[in-house]
Order: structure tokens, then sequence, then C-alpha cells
């Protein structure tokens, strides 16, 4: 499900209509004998694409995570309809329609989005870490398309602002970057830790900070937020994670930050992102 796709969506009436026709055939599964026709309506919804759902219900990936790939997780040690699940660690990977390999990180807790107060609580899981991690996912799908591998700074991390996204279940893109965001982005790969520098990358204002490796011990909404003059601008930004070189044990990682308060800014830094992965071709 891209928040902002690259490609034309289904018309909204058509969306809802196709929506709601595999609902009903979930609805009508639940009612007849035997688990495999529940299963088939669930990949029956995963097969219409995020875009479809995203576009008649905004709770599509909430309820694709919670009533299928978790409860999979938890009774028959499967992941369900996602590629996987981690119960321990609170989220799920879920391949998306949208793209050659782009694979969704979400977690298994009821969180709206970037604005939620529990992503910055002591104790709360750091998710890009683990998308970061999630990004074999990605891989594994290039390679099963026979494309090239690619670099850390080939691969992006993405999440949109509350007033640029289609859905209210946090949800962290993870899918190649475009090759000349990339390139404009490698300017900053040997910038001074821990310090934002401006960037300018298709007319929109942004932040850049690169944060040293060669480990991902760093939550990028913490220190997006320590940026903020206060909380409640946290719902207009965007954040984007790569990698400040080829190598992110050398060069580390960059953030890249914009939002909808700032002059210029953007709250979807998911234009950056290159959801047919020509990089890799």
């Amino acid at each position: 499900m891209s928040d902002s796709p690259p490609f034309e969506a289904p018309k909204p009436a058509h969306a809802r209509r196709r929506y709601h026709r595999l609902t009903e055939f979930v609805r009508k599964a639940g009612k007849r004998r035997g688990t495999s026709l529940i299963v088939a309506a669930f990949a029956a919804l995963g097969a219409a694409g995020c875009s479809v759902l995203a576009a008649a219900d905004p709770n599509a990936l909430w309820q694709i995570v919670n009533f299928d790939c978790v409860p999979a997780a938890q009774t028959k040690g499967n992941a369900g309809i996602c590629a996987s699940v981690d119960l321990p660690k609170h989220f799920a990977i879920l391949r998306d329609r949208v793209g050659v390999a782009q694979h969704l990180l979400i977690p298994t807790d009821r969180i709206s989005g970037i604005e939620s107060p529990a992503l910055l609580a002591p104790n709360a899981p750091n998710y890009w870490a683990d998308a970061w991690d999630a990004r074999r996912y990605v891989e594994a799908a290039l390679k099963k398309a026979n494309h090239a591998e690619l670099a850390d700074n080939e691969i992006g991390l993405e999440i949109n602002s509350a007033m640029r996204r289609s859905q209210e279940q946090l949800h962290i893109h993870i899918d190649c970057m475009r090759a000349d965001a990339a390139s404009t982005l490698a300017a900053h790969r040997s910038d001074p830790p821990h310090i934002w520098t401006p960037a300018t990358i298709d007319g929109a204002r942004y932040r850049v900070m690169r944060v040293p490796g060669p480990t991902f011990d760093f939550n990028p909404f913490d220190i997006v937020a320590a940026a903020q003059k206060s909380p409640e601008t946290m719902a207009a930004q965007t954040i984007l994670v790569t990698g400040a070189a080829p190598s992110t044990t050398d060069a580390g990682w960059l953030i890249v930050s914009s939002g909808l308060d700032m002059e210029g800014g953007t709250g979807s830094a998911e234009s950056l992102l290159d959801h047919r992965c020509e990089t890799a071709r």
C-alpha cells in the first residue's frame, strides 16, 4: 500500500465495491465449516492489493495483521498472509502488492501513526531497527525477480505524516531508493554526525542527519521528536532512513526529515522511494 502511489490508484467507488465483495467473502467464510475457507478469504484480501484496500478502508492494514497474521502466528506458528510475524517484538512484515519488492513493517499493537506518544515511550520498540533488518525481504524479492543486489544507500525506510497517509495503522515502507534521490543524499555521507543539515530534493525542503554505524542503535522517532517545538507537530512530519554510503558499517545512516510545518516542506518522503526498483534492474 503506497500512501503516495507512483501509479494511478483505483477509483474510490470501484475500490470500495471490490473491497466489499471481498469482505463479504470473508464474512461468509467465517460462517462455514473449516478454517481453509477463512484462510482463502484473507488471501483474497491480500491479493486485492493494499492500494485497493486503502482506497476503501483506512483500517485495512490493521485488519490484515490483527485478524489474519497475528492469529496465524499464535495458533499455527506461521505468518498467515504476512511474510513474517514477530510476536515478542510486536510487529509483522507484509508484502505490498504495489511495486516490485516493497514490504511494510506494521506493529501488531494498535498504533495510529507517527503522532502516537507510544512511539516515544522509554520502552517503545525500535521499529526502525526492525525495519532495517527486514530489508532482507526486499532483497529476497529482488533476487527472485532476477534483479541485482542493492547497496545500503539504495534501500530506504519511510513513514508518512498523519496528513499524507491513507492508513490509520502505523506502517514503515521498506523499498528501493530512487537513484537520483540517493545521488543527491550522497553529498551528506561525510556530514558531521548528529547535526541537522538542510537539503532540497524535488523542490521540497528536508533536514538530513548522519548517524554513525556500525549498529542501528538509534530511534529516528526520538531524534525527529527532539527537534520539534511541541509534541503536536510530530503529526506533520515525515521520516526516511537510508544508508549514508554503500556500507552502513563504514558511514552509518542518514535520517531525512521534513514536515508540513516547514516552509517548503512536505509531509511525505515516499516519493524518494522507487517502487519499480529501477536501480536493481
